[in-house]
């Protein structure tokens, strides 16, 4: 993978959304051809093996390469949201996250106990909202689990939001 490239084209914007937060814009990874075509390519070929069945993308951002990864697994892709934006029955998952408090919903019927699920998001800071949407597919029974970021911020220890034995990986750690 050309984490130089990557590296290269992330934007870096300070004090956003709150002051004291250093946001890393990944719409300008989306944006180049390039960026976008290294990133899926090394998704896949992290997960090809791996059985996955479904992909959960996280909203928002995790939306765009989730299923764009689902169709190059040949999984189905699951959207997990924001209360009130699923059409259908729900379970949901409160966390707390670096800024605040928030929920996140799937479908009930979206994963079952046959699934692989791939969640992915594009960053881990303190992990809450990640740690929610593998709470939610850990209550639908599925038979593994596997975590993804494009980013992973070392400093704020996020992976400690996760039980042990679960497999994360991140494209670029800061």
């Amino acid at each position: 993978m050309n984490k130089e490239l990557l590296l290269a084209n992330l934007r870096e914007i300070p004090n956003f959304p709150i002051p004291g937060i250093l946001f890393y814009d990944v719409t300008t990874l989306f944006k180049n051809a390039e960026c976008l075509e290294e990133i899926l390519n090394s998704l896949y070929e992290l997960y090809k093996d791996k059985g996955i069945t479904k992909v959960v993308g996280i909203e928002s951002r995790g939306f765009i390469l989730g299923a764009a990864l689902a169709i190059k697994l040949n999984a189905g892709f699951v959207m997990a949201r924001k209360p009130g934006k699923l059409p259908a029955e729900t379970i949901e998952e409160t966390y707390t996250k670096e800024y605040g408090v928030d929920s996140i919903q799937i479908h009930k019927d979206a994963i079952s106990k046959d699934d692989v699920v791939l969640l992915h998001d594009d960053l881990l800071a303190t992990g809450g909202t990640m740690a929610a949407a593998h709470r939610l597919v850990q209550k639908c029974g599925a038979k593994e689990t596997f975590i993804n970021f494009i980013i992973e911020l070392d400093e704020l220890n996020g992976r400690k939001a996760f039980p042990e034995n679960t497999e994360i990986t991140s494209l670029i750690v800061k």
